[in-house]
């Protein structure tokens, strides 16, 4: 058959309490997506198309959602959404009569597209949404995840969430919201809408810097080189196969252009640093790596790895007075894997070995070309990327729009 579509019209009303009288006021529109299972059977060629018409007029900008022409059907791409999305802002609406009211028309439709492809992938998936009209502003679309994860601190510790600002002892100092421990709550579900997460979807956050919130994949992706096979390759970040391949290429383009389009392009520390300066406690490292001390070489992508002080400060806050020599940085620690894993950071003195996280949790060389080690993505999430629902905990982790 053809297309599929189903509409729905709702009104806002508003009447003077005098013939004498202008009335004014102003609402707000809300899209709802309150559960969603479909997927792109054909990648980046949407199957549901949102479209909306106040009385003659059509909506062109909703924030978050994509417009265009899909399959003759003109609106929003929300194959995959969730979450609330705002379709009107303080709408004003007017009135100068007692009897006959003012009256603003909504109509909403939803077109399954018939694509000219099988889209039987999609079968027995479902989508359910709401229509909200309200007077009153959502708190739930000014909500970003980094705001709501910082709105859930209380203390340091509580959680494993602690606030890195210039009294947190042996901390970063850098005004940072960090999880540490041996399993705080702070899954997040990434690249999947499905009612229960797959376990390859899940992500957890190591911290909230500037705004923006730090995921990276909680099970492993791969294991790779970090550059290429063989011993003589180089260890500069930017000619990595690993970062450019790799991360940026194939794990990127799996995500899809939706959830992709979450990430932040971040300007990533790469210059390295000595083999005496790995093994420092968290906040010197960090100096080493990004901050006062860095080597400052920048490299920009969506996709890298862990710094070593990322994982400096997972561990239990009593640990972060220990050199990452020391084997006490393995105790509940939520990063430690009991496995090599490659981190970002390049050995500066040399030219064929980066830093690994080693399987007994201390801080090693590996070679760029011969060590075939764990892989885990990291990335930051665009500062507009909001909370739509869950606990932090893997079973009920945070869902995202």
């Amino acid at each position: 058959g053809g297309n599929y579509a189903q509409s729905t019209t709702y009104r806002a009303e508003l009447t003077a309490n005098s013939t004498n009288n202008t009335a004014e006021d102003s609402y707000y529109v809300y899209f709802n997506v309150t559960a969603n299972t479909l997927n792109y059977t054909q990648e980046g060629n949407p199957e549901v198309v949102l479209t909306v018409f106040q009385d003659d007029t059509e909506i062109t900008n909703i924030d978050g959602l994509t417009y265009g022409t899909y399959n003759g059907v003109t609106g929003f791409d929300v194959t995959t959404a969730t979450g609330l999305f705002t379709v009107a802002s303080d709408y004003a609406i007017t009135s100068n009569s007692s009897t006959d009211a003012t009256v603003q028309n909504w109509t909403f439709t939803l077109t399954y597209l018939n694509q000219n492809y099988d889209q039987s992938g999609n079968y027995g998936n479902n989508m359910n949404v709401e229509f909200i009209f309200s007077k009153e502003e959502s708190e739930a679309e000014v909500t970003s995840l980094a705001n709501y994860i910082i709105g859930t601190y209380t203390s340091d510790g509580v959680n494993g969430l602690y606030y890195h600002d210039a009294d947190l002892v042996n901390g970063a100092n850098d005004n940072s919201y960090r999880y540490s421990g041996a399993n705080p709550s702070n899954y997040v579900c990434f690249g999947s809408n499905e009612a229960t997460c797959p376990e390859d979807n899940l992500y957890r956050i190591i911290g909230i810097f500037n705004g923006q919130v730090k995921l990276i994949k909680s099970t492993n992706y791969e294991n790779h080189y970090w550059n290429g096979s063989g011993g003589s390759n180089g260890n500069v970040w930017s000619d990595s196969t690993l970062n450019t391949t790799i991360l940026n290429i194939t794990y990127l383009d799996g995500l899809g252009t939706n959830w992709s389009s979450l990430i932040f392009e971040y300007s990533w520390q790469v210059g390295g640093i000595t083999s005496a300066q790995r093994n420092s406690v968290p906040a010197t490292l960090l100096s080493y790596e990004v901050g006062a001390d860095s080597s400052n070489t920048p490299y920009n992508a969506k996709i890298g790895l862990m710094y070593i002080s990322d994982y400096g400060f997972a561990t239990s806050a009593d640990n972060w007075g220990y050199t990452l020599d020391n084997s006490a940085i393995t105790n509940d620690n939520w990063l430690y894997l009991n496995t090599n894993e490659w981190t970002i950071t390049r050995h500066s003195e040399g030219t064929v070995y980066a830093f690994q996280i080693s399987s007994a949790g201390t801080v090693s060389g590996g070679v760029v070309g011969s060590a075939f080690n764990v892989v885990r993505p990291v990335f930051y999430l665009n500062s507009n990327v909001t909370y739509v629902s869950g606990t932090g905990t893997e079973s009920d982790p945070y869902r995202i729009a």
